[in-house]
């Protein structure tokens, strides 16, 4: 039904998610990002939308990616209909996909980047988004993909990063994206350089078109000239 990917710089606090779906508004329930801690990606069979308030609580505390995903997944009455993937400040993430989820399946982690989903056209659409994603973003991308070495950014990454999450998003939806149709999509990015870049497509049948629509506004002079006087915290 969805498929996300999440990235987490430990250098910079810099953090990402990315999620389209076959549903409408997809960016109101999925993904979560929060700068200098971590982020997660909700989704499955019946997505439960209150995972991301123990998963923050968990990582602000000092938990490990996995044992902020074991508190939101023991309090869950029904874990087996979810998918959820959680990266910590560190770039080590961990998922939980539940029985009850629909296929095809996949998951897809490396150091900083991770990417998982469920009722997609095919497991190959995972890997697919995290590796063209690896390969456009990172210095070292044989390297990373090939022994799991952590990724190397160039210095303008935060600059590119908006049009770098697109670009695997449409790379993964060529592939096959998901087995209904994908026709919403959202991504987020956190830094402490800018300000929040929050961009959703809440439904489209074209949501690449729309999303890049979306990019132009934002890049345009007048929103950039808003943007960048936003307080930064």
């Amino acid at each position: 039904m969805t498929l996300s990917l999440v990235h987490v710089q430990p250098d910079t606090g810099t953090v990402a998610t990315l999620t389209a779906t076959g549903g409408v508004a997809v960016g109101g329930y999925v993904h979560h990002c929060w700068r200098g801690l971590g982020a997660c990606v909700t989704q499955g069979r019946y997505t439960n939308p209150w995972y991301p308030a123990t998963i923050h609580e968990a990582l602000r505390n000092g938990a490990s990616a996995s044992q902020a995903l074991h508190a939101a997944t023991r309090r869950d009455a029904h874990p087996e209909l979810r998918q959820c993937l959680v990266m910590g400040s560190d770039g080590r993430a961990d998922v939980h996909t539940g029985a009850a989820n629909l296929p095809g399946i996949a998951a897809s982690l490396y150091p900083g980047i991770a990417a998982i989903g469920n009722m997609l056209h095919s497991a190959e659409v995972v890997e697919v988004l995290a590796q063209r994603f690896i390969k456009v973003s990172t210095l070292n991308s044989q390297a990373v993909l090939q022994n799991g070495a952590a990724p190397q950014f160039p210095a303008d990454h935060a600059q590119q990063l908006l049009g770098h999450l697109l670009t695997a998003l449409e790379a993964a939806l060529d592939e096959g994206g998901d087995a209904r149709g994908t026709r919403s999509a959202a991504l987020r990015i956190e830094s402490f350089f800018h300000a929040p870049i929050d961009l959703r497509v809440d439904w489209s049948d074209d949501v690449i078109a729309s999303l890049r629509a979306l990019e132009a506004r934002f890049r345009a002079d007048d929103f950039q000239a808003f943007w960048q006087q936003l307080p930064l915290r």
